[in-house]
């Protein structure tokens, strides 16, 4: 009987499982995206390296052949000119490992990533106004079944 694969919990131990040539690869690429988001925390999602900082900004993972980077269907299109020596999907893009990473590349959808999130994380701080102009206040309830329901109180 096999035993469970042990459990991959940081990028420093998804990195350790593959050979020298492809750890290279992968250091390089976690540098060049730390470099263009100093602020992101690593993670581990999707069985994947990950970046966030306000949410997932970019993953990446070693493929048989290519690099898988997956910056969001958003920077995908942003980036298509770039992007069309590549095979790229929704989100995705499949760099050949018989290329040199295009780090630079990497780096601008990284940056343009991040300007994404923290604008969305700023639209979300502001404050809701109603037609009126006036502040509108919602509190959260629990209901005797134990579900969060959400009620808005009407402004005044």
């Amino acid at each position: 009987m096999k035993s469970q694969p042990k459990s991959i919990d940081t990028i420093d131990q998804y990195i350790a499982q593959f050979s020298d040539s492809e750890q290279k690869i992968l250091q390089e690429v976690r540098k060049c995206i730390q470099s263009a988001a100093p602020e992101a925390t690593e993670a581990i999602k999707y069985q994947m390296p990950t970046f966030c900082q306000h949410g997932n900004l970019i993953h990446f993972a070693m493929c048989k052949e290519h690099l898988g980077v997956y910056p969001t269907p958003s920077a995908i299109v942003a980036f298509a000119e770039e992007l069309k020596a590549y095979v790229t999907s929704k989100g995705a893009v499949q760099i050949p490992l018989s290329k040199k990473m295009p780090l630079a590349l990497i780096k601008k959808m990284t940056k343009f990533r991040v300007e994404e999130m923290t604008q969305k994380a700023a639209a979300k701080k502001k404050p809701k106004t109603s037609s009126s102009g006036l502040k509108s206040h919602s509190s959260t309830t629990t209901s005797h079944q134990g579900k969060t329901a959400r009620r808005t109180k009407p402004s005044k």
